[in-house]
């Protein structure tokens, strides 16, 4: 297969799951100011390609404003994203706000830069999509990105936890979307290679090693290695969900009380015959004998 082949079928993969999953969990609504999150990796530079190639084919008009934040990380050049963007034919906006200094004053080498860094880009990113109008907001959040999530919360945190495909913020101004929910990173990885989007590198979280996700990665490279459908299984599995053989009591009283239409349990006949349940012990010590 040539590259070019090659290209076309991972777009058309790639854009058949980001069409099912919008359609699935209704991220896209007539009217739609959509912000995409664009950081200048290869999964925020595939979502914005692929939103932009459904916008035609949807049966009602959204718009898409792509937005780029500027950490003013060390070595940072953003000229090459900005040329893409303006030969995209895109609407954008570009910020520059120094989180970087924030993030590396604050926490020492052996802190995960993570969990600051995203609070301080998605406060900034809240106030943007405001001042532009924007009811919501998209990010490029994939398959193995919620499925690692998923992992991180059972094994370090104690609780059933992944990333939803969308979600509204605490103070209900903005309706977060995850296009790429369904996609698989490898794909996505291939796709924008094929593409030759221009990467920015992250000096942040990219510079650190050893983190608690790194280590769910890897366990499920392992997995996929013995079982290849294991993501699959995993994402289905989070679909899935049988509250009465959890033992959350809230989901479970939640569960009994679920409208008739929600999974409506399946009708039963019961046996008219069982097996006999003789003992062939007794608490006495004798034992009787089946025939």
């Amino acid at each position: 297969m040539s590259e070019r082949q090659e290209h076309g079928q991972l777009e058309r993969q790639l854009q058949r799951k980001v069409q099912q999953a919008c359609k699935t969990y209704q991220l896209l609504e007539p009217g739609d100011r959509v912000m995409v999150a664009l950081s200048g990796g290869k999964d925020s530079y595939t979502m914005l390609h692929m939103l932009r190639l459904l916008q035609p084919r949807l049966p009602f008009e959204v718009e898409l404003v792509a937005v780029h934040l500027d950490q003013q990380q060390p070595g940072y050049d953003g000229a090459p994203l900005r040329r893409w963007l303006e030969q995209s034919g895109a609407e954008f906006e570009i910020l520059s706000e120094d989180t970087y200094s924030v993030v590396t004053e604050h926490l020492d080498d052996s802190s995960t830069y993570c969990s600051l860094c995203s609070r301080l880009r998605r406060g900034i990113l809240y106030t943007a999509a405001e001042r532009i109008g924007a009811n919501k907001i998209a990010l490029g959040h994939h398959r193995n990105d919620t499925l690692e999530t998923f992992l991180m919360n059972l094994f370090y945190a104690g609780k059933l936890q992944a990333m939803p495909a969308a979600y509204t913020t605490d103070d209900g101004r903005f309706r977060v979307i995850r296009p790429l929910i369904e996609c698989d990173e490898a794909q996505i990885a291939r796709f924008a290679a094929l593409e030759g989007f221009p990467i920015l590198p992250c000096n942040l979280c990219g510079s650190q090693t050893g983190l608690k996700r790194d280590k769910m990665t890897a366990l499920l490279e392992t997995l996929e290695a013995e079982h290849p459908h294991v993501k699959s299984v995993m994402m289905n599995a989070l679909a899935n969900v049988r509250p009465t053989h959890l033992l959350d009591q809230e989901v479970l009283e939640a569960w009994d009380a679920r409208p008739e239409h929600i999974r409506p349990a399946p009708e039963t006949t019961p046996r008219e015959t069982h097996a006999a349940a003789e003992p062939v012990a007794t608490s006495r010590g004798r034992l009787r004998v089946i025939s």
